[in-house]
């Protein structure tokens, strides 16, 4: 009967082992899962910022190619070969930039291709904006109570200072008297 019992032990000591080994694999592939799901998102919003960015680089470069233009079209000294060049950099430059846009655009609309995780992005969102504006009260609550805070002591010292000149201003007078 005392085997049984260590036997019936040890089998239980092998399926903690089993469970504890079996839970510490899930954190694990849930770690894993939440850095790829973070290493995604920051990837999306880099691919996002560089696509304003050359939007934005693309507009300024097709305005400077432009002026470019116009200068050289004026300018005697510039050959006709020589103007073809620039205006063919002109239009290459803001379509490279659109192309390289369209491609970062394209790559952050990937994570947007289900329902579900494109609803999880807009939950994920709206807390973000919950927070902000929760924190935005916070410090106003903040500043307006230390304002007023600051009003009442000034007030005080004021209230103060006036009622001390006053008596001694009485005192002075009747002492001339």
């Amino acid at each position: 009967m005392a085997t049984q019992s260590t036997t019936q032990r040890k089998t239980a000591a092998r399926k903690a082992a089993a469970t504890r080994k079996r839970n510490t694999n899930a954190t694990s592939r849930q770690r894993a899962a939440a850095g790829k799901k973070a290493a995604a998102t920051r990837r999306r919003n880099a691919s996002v910022r560089s696509a304003k960015a050359a939007q934005t680089s693309a507009k300024q470069t097709a305005r400077s190619a432009a002026r470019t233009v116009e200068a050289g079209a004026e300018a005697s000294a510039f050959t006709a070969e020589r103007l073809a060049q620039q205006a063919e950099r002109a239009v290459l430059i803001p379509v490279g930039a659109a192309l390289v846009a369209r491609d970062n655009v394209v790559e952050a609309t990937r994570v947007y291709t289900k329902r579900t995780s494109a609803e999880r992005e807009l939950k994920r969102f709206e807390r973000r904006g919950n927070t902000a504006r929760n924190r935005v009260r916070r410090e106003v609550k903040r500043t307006r109570t230390r304002v007023e805070r600051e009003l009442r002591q000034r007030r005080t010292q004021a209230t103060r200072l006036v009622k001390r000149n006053r008596l001694e201003a009485e005192r002075q007078v009747k002492s001339v008297f």
